[in-house]
């Protein structure tokens, strides 16, 4: 089934040129179908880039999906078109009063910094506490899950001195776990981070379970036992050269950056990337959107709570 995104929005051409089944909104609306309505929170610079990782992954879901992308009031971001935002993007005001199936909240270049000293901190938090009653559930990746960690559970975040980067094994924690079904023992999924949560932090809050983690990159995913909340600290939405790009990034700046591990052939980065975490990735998306949104959300949108 196809995803309803926005006329013109510049994701639409990519995804097509990959033969996924894209809907402008019009056509949509002459169909008789509940779609799911799903939120994403771009909190990135590179908005469309974001964008269209993850309209990626939730376009193989069999159902019908309905995005409506949100931006920060409070923060403009300097990396994205002005025009880009105001022809794709509302802002929470606009969003507010608004029931969503589902909402994804993308990680942010702000790790190193406290939460306080975000600038759009507390509308994030405003933004976090509204989908507690308009939300039946929320995946958030990288920062946004360890902030989301902290404003919802009290667990607290730790900044690093070094950067985890790259492609690590994770083995899987629980086994008889909705989110996980399907899953091999072992899954392999990219970091780009400068700041963790921590076992020992989460191991009191007996309404969290800890489903992955790496003895390399530490926790990887958590859920709340209700599927309300899903905290990804890696980036199971990332292309396969997302980590290049950085790497090069860095490079060229003069900064302090290793080699991402495990991510070239043999670690060179004249070698082509490896990629080994897209089933994964694929089949998480899916797992999260049938059983912790469309099988538990109602019906009627309104009575979502």
């Amino acid at each position: 089934m196809p995803i309803i995104i926005p006329q013109n929005l510049p994701a639409a051409e990519v995804l097509e040129k990959e033969n996924i089944f894209v809907m402008n909104e019009a056509r949509a609306l002459s169909q008789d179908i509940r779609a799911l309505k799903i939120a994403i929170l771009n909190l990135m610079p590179t908005k469309s880039v974001t964008e269209t990782q993850l309209l990626r992954l939730l376009s193989n879901f069999p159902l019908q999906i309905e995005i409506d992308l949100i931006s920060t009031e409070t923060y403009k971001s300097k990396n994205t078109p002005v025009e880009h935002l105001k022809a794709f993007y509302k802002t929470f005001n606009q969003i507010r009063h608004n029931k969503y199936d589902g909402m994804i909240i993308t990680g942010a270049p702000v790790e190193k910094m406290p939460f306080h000293q975000v600038y759009y901190w507390e509308e994030l938090q405003d933004i976090m506490n509204f989908t507690v009653t308009n939300v039946t559930s929320t995946y958030h990746i990288c920062w946004a899950a360890t902030a989301g960690l902290y404003h919802h559970f009290g667990v607290p975040n730790y900044v690093l001195d070094k950067k985890i980067f790259g492609v690590f094994p994770h083995p899987i924690c629980k086994t008889r776990c909705e989110l996980l079904r399907g899953f091999d023992d072992v899954v392999y999924l990219p970091h780009s981070r400068y700041s963790e949560v921590r076992r020992e932090d989460l191991l009191p809050c007996d309404s969290l379970e800890i489903l992955m983690e790496s003895e390399e990159a530490g926790v990887a995913l958590v859920a709340s036992k209700d599927g309300k909340y899903v905290f990804a600290t890696g980036h199971f939405e990332y292309d396969p050269i997302t980590l290049k790009l950085e790497y090069e990034r860095d490079a060229k700046k003069g900064l302090e950056i290793e080699v991402p591990a495990n991510y070239f052939y043999n670690d060179d980065p004249a070698q082509k990337p490896m990629v080994r975490w897209r089933a994964h990735a694929n089949l998480l998306f899916n797992n999260w959107l049938n059983y912790f949104v469309y099988q538990t959300t109602p019906y009627d949108i309104n009575e979502i709570k």
